[in-house]
């Protein structure tokens, strides 16, 4: 059979600050060599006018549902099979049914080989079900031009688990993984062997699992002499030893949930990793061994008020964060925020990702004391100000010291990448142009 595999973008638009997606590697090596499979990243380049394949398969995340929605539309035919995974398929599985033939529900390691099994035999399932339990399979070279045959700025993906030891209220992970799922490190030392770049990232939800495998992991990588950038929480980033372990093995950049500086905010996040108290002695720590920081905020919790905005800013450019994501809550489906939210009739819309109107950026909900105007232009202004010339020059200044010319040359393309990118995302509306989805 003839597959299509399509890596959705939000909307019509080629992004610049793309990453492999490894999830590529993972099918291509579960799918059987009978079959003659194509991948498509739409955030790299235009899908075709049309796509001649007996299965058309969609990894669906919430800000790409209504893009997966409307290109099943155009897609479908008499004689083909649609399919959608991912992490927005595995919380609303019947609402995928509406738009595709089959749903996959968890991990690709537990659904995609029954599902091709059950194409060929002509009696394909609504839905597949993973128990979590299937062991990870390995990815393909990412050097393979039959799976990635567009430019990734030389970054290599690597993934080595999957879920998060943590239970934050806003965040998707838990919706899909009920704990941790983590790789051999054997294989993971197999995968980054046969990896050409130098420049890694790290897409787990968190590295640091425990000290012991950190510590086996950064033993590991050591002698690759890889240059890598990850996630960690704030327990990692208190640790001397790790860190120093971590700058020896190749580390230069550590993404950090900071979230909020609000005690109030936290708590009702269940950040129970966060001390909002000793932030800034964590970024000194981080700093004293040669790392720059990656910080994420999360603004619009019901302890946020209109001066939230310009205290986050401050606290950023004033500790010199490299780069940052400042995003407003959004009450992702399944999530205890969305429980909460909708409980509390305060969704502006009840499926806001479907919805005709919304624009990335957008608020979802009404928050507690600000309106949702304020919301969505206080973190825009915050955004654009951030990734300002004067500002990134005087972030810049008070890096240097903790750079080496590889870090310089990546805080400089991250910047100058973000704030393009924010500047052509903003506004935009989900899926590209209206159709007729479901918008309650």
């Amino acid at each position: 059979m003839k597959i299509a595999f399509i890596r959705l973008n939000m909307f019509e638009h080629i992004s610049s600050d793309a990453m492999k997606p490894i999830l590529f590697g993972i099918i291509h090596s579960l799918t059987p060599p009978q079959h003659q499979i194509t991948f498509y990243d739409e955030r790299v380049k235009k899908l075709p006018e049309r796509i001649d394949a007996d299965i058309i398969a969609f990894s669906v995340e919430t800000f790409t549902a209504k893009r997966a929605y409307i290109l099943a539309k155009k897609y479908r035919t008499k004689r083909n099979i649609i399919v959608m995974g991912g992490f927005h398929a595995s919380v609303m599985p019947d609402e995928i049914l509406h738009y595709a033939d089959s749903v996959l529900i968890g991990d690709a390691e537990g659904t995609w080989g029954a599902f091709l099994r059950d194409c060929e035999s002509g009696r394909p399932k609504q839905k597949y079900i993973s128990d979590e339990t299937a062991p990870f399979a390995p990815v393909r070279s990412q050097s393979d031009s039959s799976i990635y045959r567009h430019h990734y700025y030389g970054v290599g993906v690597c993934q080595i688990s999957r879920g998060c030891k943590f239970n934050c209220d806003f965040c998707s992970i838990k919706t899909m993984y009920h704990g941790v799922r983590r790789k051999p490190l054997k294989q993971v030392e197999r995968e980054l062997r046969a990896m050409k770049e130098r420049i890694i990232f790290f897409a787990d939800d968190n590295l640091f699992y425990d000290k012991r495998s950190a510590m086996a992991l950064f033993r590991m990588l050591t002698p690759l002499k890889k240059h890598w950038a990850c996630q960690i929480s704030m327990d990692a980033a208190r640790d001397d030893a790790l860190l120093a372990a971590m700058k020896k093995a190749g580390c230069f950049l550590v993404l950090m949930g900071f979230e909020s500086l609000n005690r109030e905010s936290l708590a009702e996040m269940h950040k129970a990793a966060n001390a909002a108290a000793d932030y800034e002695a964590v970024i000194r720590n981080v700093y004293r061994h040669g790392l720059l920081i990656y910080g994420t905020f999360v603004l619009g919790c019901d302890g946020d008020r209109p001066d939230v905005f310009q205290r986050t800013l401050d606290f950023a450019v004033r500790n010199h964060i490299a780069v940052t994501n400042f995003n407003p809550l959004i009450p992702m489906p399944g999530t205890g925020v969305y429980r909460r939210m909708e409980q509390e009739g305060r969704l502006l819309r009840r499926k806001w990702w479907l919805s005709d109107t919304y624009r990335y950026g957008d608020t979802a909900f009404l928050p507690k004391h600000m309106t949702p105007e304020q919301l969505a232009a206080g973190c825009l202004r915050i955004r654009t100000e951030f990734y300002s010339l004067p500002c990134i020059f005087r972030r810049l200044r008070g890096s240097l010291r903790y750079m080496q010319p590889m870090s310089l040359l990546i805080f400089l393309l991250a910047n100058l990448i973000s704030g393009r990118e924010i500047r052509r995302k903003q506004g935009q509306l989900l899926g590209g142009y209206l159709h007729e989805a479901d918008t309650d």
